[in-house]
C-alpha cells in the first residue's frame, strides 16, 4: 500500500490522530489534517513514518480549497473533526449553538468531501469514512442503549448534527457508488478524549480508531451507505 494516500481530519489529537497512526503503519502516506500548524506538525513527529502535515479548518472554504491543491490523488478521506459545545437539550440552546455545530459536523464534511472529490476520482479504490456517533441513532434515542440515557434529549445540537452526517452519508454513497465509491458511517463509542466530557470514563481511543481502519480499508465487495459501530456492528439509523 506504499503508494496509497489518506486524509485525516481533525488529526492532531484524539480518535483522529490514532486513525492517522494506524493508516501509516499500513503503508499509506497520511496527511494529518489540523486547524494550526504547529499542533499538526507535533502531531506528524509522534506518528512517524509516512505522516504529513496539512493545515486543514473545515470551516474555512478559502482554506480547504488550499489544502485540496496541496493533494493530487487521494484513496481515503476520513471526515473526522468535530464540535461539541453543549449538552443541552434543544429547549435550552439556542440557534445560534446549533449553527456552530453544524458548520463543523455538516457544513464541514460537505466542503471537504467535494474539495477533495477530484483527488479521490483518481484513486481505484476510493473510500470515505465519516465519524458520527453512537447517540446519533434515532433508534438508539428512542429505546434503551447501554452507551447513553434514552429520552433525555440532551447533546440536542451535536446528537442531531451526526443524525444529518449519518444522512449525507447515505446519499454520497448512493451518489458514487457507480464509480466504485465506499462511504460509511462510523460509530466510535464513548471515548476518553476532549470531546466527551467526562472522558476519564471513556474507553481507549485507539479502539474507535480500528474500526475507521477497517472501514478506510474495505474490499470492492465491501458495504456502503452503512452505519458501523467500532467492532463492525451494524447501526441502526
Amino acid at each position: 500500500m506504499n503508494d496509497r494516500t489518506a486524509l485525516v481530519t481533525g488529526a492532531n489529537k484524539g480518535i483522529g490522530k490514532h486513525i492517522a497512526r494506524l493508516l501509516a503503519a499500513e503503508g499509506l502516506t497520511v496527511y494529518v489534517g489540523a486547524r494550526d500548524a504547529g499542533r499538526g506538525q507535533r502531531a506528524v513527529e509522534e506518528i512517524g513514518a509516512g505522516a504529513r502535515p496539512l493545515v486543514l479548518d473545515v470551516t474555512d472554504p478559502d482554506g480547504i480549497a488550499r489544502a485540496a491543491a496541496q493533494v493530487d490523488r487521494l484513496d481515503v478521506l476520513v471526515n473526522n473533526a468535530g464540535v461539541s459545545l453543549s449538552p443541552a437539550p434543544p429547549a435550552e440552546s439556542d440557534a445560534e449553538e446549533f449553527r456552530r455545530t453544524y458548520e463543523t459536523n455538516v457544513f464541514g464534511v460537505v466542503e471537504v468531501t467535494n474539495a477533495f472529490l477530484p483527488a479521490l476520482r483518481r484513486s481505484p479504490h476510493p473510500r470515505i469514512v465519516n465519524v458520527s456517533s453512537g447517540t446519533a441513532s434515532l433508534a438508539w434515542s428512542t429505546n434503551p442503549n447501554p452507551q447513553f440515557t434514552p429520552g433525555s434529549g440532551g447533546a440536542a445540537a451535536y446528537r442531531s448534527s451526526k443524525a444529518a452526517l449519518n444522512a449525507l452519508t447515505v446519499f454520497y454513497a448512493q451518489t458514487l457508488a457507480e464509480e466504485g465509491f465506499k462511504v460509511n458511517a462510523l460509530a466510535p463509542g464513548l471515548r476518553a478524549t476532549d470531546l466527551t466530557p467526562g472522558a476519564a470514563a471513556g474507553g481507549d481511543p485507539a479502539e474507535a480508531a480500528r474500526g475507521a481502519l477497517r472501514l478506510a480499508l474495505l474490499p470492492d465487495d465491501g458495504p456502503t451507505g452503512g452505519f458501523f459501530s467500532w467492532d463492525a456492528t451494524p447501526v441502526p439509523w
